[in-house]
């Protein structure tokens, strides 16, 4: 059956962990769908650009791919930057793009997989108060999707969360941090609920300093490359539909 190419697209960044981090992503998508085509491009800063990399796709002679967003809400970037620059495909290429990851499920699972790393456990969730500390939007749909997740998360066990933002919205991480111990939660963990490093990561983590526990970014993780086909495979079946 005839599979489109999957193109991940990242925001990008000067910072040279984030393309490593994003390109280290896109390998554990190939491992778990061997077969697939993926190409990995970026808005800004990193080459290659989209338009680089539909351009060659479609000199290739490739007719289809599935856009997809690496991003984890609907703000800005979901919503006018990747269309804007979709419409300037070649002609000969038919691409959709696909929903934004999150919410889901398999984030959660990821944000939980990175706090295990940093050294919590399951039977730590009562005692923890764990502050979800994204990059930020002045978006309000993307603001209410943070605190639903943080409620989701909450659900899971812990005895306390709390969004931050580390730009364009409040509370920061720090002032998170901070309510958590006036509440007197015993134990403060900081989840960075971003995919790479850079700028407003390291944001974060300079806001966790008063946190006991900083899990690391979401990266690689097992659960977000799932994510990113299960994204591809809805797409497929949209198109399928004449949706």
């Amino acid at each position: 059956m005839h599979r489109p190419v999957l193109l991940v697209i990242a925001h990008g960044s000067r910072d040279p962990r984030h393309a490593a981090t994003v390109r280290a992503l896109v390998r554990r998508v190939r491992a778990q769908r061997p077969g697939l085509r993926v190409e990995t491009s970026f808005l800004d800063f990193v080459a290659p650009s989209v338009d680089a990399v539909l351009e060659r796709l479609a000199a290739e002679g490739v007719r289809d791919v599935v856009a997809l967003p690496l991003l984890l809400t609907r703000a800005f970037h979901a919503k006018a930057d990747v269309p804007a620059v979709l419409l300037r495909a070649p002609a000969s290429l038919r691409v959709r793009q696909a929903e934004v990851l999150g919410p889901s499920p398999l984030l959660l699972a990821a944000v939980q997989r990175r706090l295990y790393e940093a050294g919590l456990g399951p039977a730590d969730k009562g005692s923890t108060g764990v502050v979800l500390a994204s990059a930020g939007s002045s978006d309000p749909e993307a603001i209410a999707v943070i605190a639903e997740i943080a409620r989701e998360l909450r659900h899971t066990g812990w005895c306390a969360v709390r969004p931050a933002f580390a730009s364009a919205s409040l509370p920061r991480t720090e002032d998170a941090v901070r309510a958590l111990r006036a509440e007197g939660v015993r134990r403060v963990a900081v989840a960075p609920y971003v995919i790479a490093p850079g700028r407003l990561p390291d944001r974060i983590a300079a806001g966790a300093t008063g946190a006991d526990v900083l899990a690391d970014v979401l990266g690689s993780a097992p659960e977000l490359a799932r994510l990113l086909l299960e994204r591809y495979d809805q797409a497929r079946t949209l198109e399928t539909a004449g949706v």
